[in-house]
């Protein structure tokens, strides 16, 4: 039988793997959102106010707007802050609660691993076909599915075995998927 201080320090280590990843996808999303917002400024601006011949904003927008809301997912994760059913798991006697858990991270980590694999087929399909205005590959928006997923199933490994280390040392605990 195991220590269950010893189960404390392995969660902690891998709270604080989490926390670290979610910090620097945090980072980068935060990075993205400021260029997103000077674009569709920038797109308001010469339409509206000054106009000028520039026409990328509007693709710019959506690619940008699309890697940031797929990144955040696993920021999402590591907090387990996506949409779950507390209140079920609070009336539910601790082993099956535990149970469930693991059954519904594993459904997730199932879920994002296939993502990552179409994904990556998405990606190979994107490098023969251009954008509307950049002209430029599709792979590199298109990647934004693989990569996030890929960065969803690393947070939902961790917060999963960090979280059933947890209920083993105590069972009470509620965490909610």
């Amino acid at each position: 039988m195991h220590d269950p201080g010893e189960y404390e320090g392995v969660a902690r280590a891998l709270d604080g793997m989490s926390r670290r990843l979610a910090r620097a996808v945090d980072l980068i999303c935060v990075a993205l959102l400021i260029v997103l917002v000077l674009d569709v400024w920038l797109g308001v601006l010469v339409r509206y106010v000054w106009p000028l011949p520039i026409t990328f904003m509007e693709e710019a927008a959506r690619y940008l707007m699309i890697w940031v809301a797929l990144l955040a997912v696993s920021a999402g994760i590591s907090r387990r802050e996506h949409i779950g059913v507390q209140m079920l798991f609070a009336y539910l006697p601790s082993w099956l609660r535990r149970g469930l858990l693991a059954v519904v991270d594993l459904l997730g980590v199932a879920f994002f691993s296939m993502l990552v694999f179409y994904g990556i087929g998405m990606v190979e399909r994107g490098e023969r076909v251009t954008t509307m205005i950049y002209g430029m590959s599709k792979a590199l928006p298109f990647a934004a599915v693989p990569v996030a997923a890929a960065l969803a199933v690393v947070q939902l490994t961790l917060v999963a075995v960090r979280d059933q280390l947890r209920l083993a040392r105590s069972p009470n605990v509620v965490v909610c998927p």
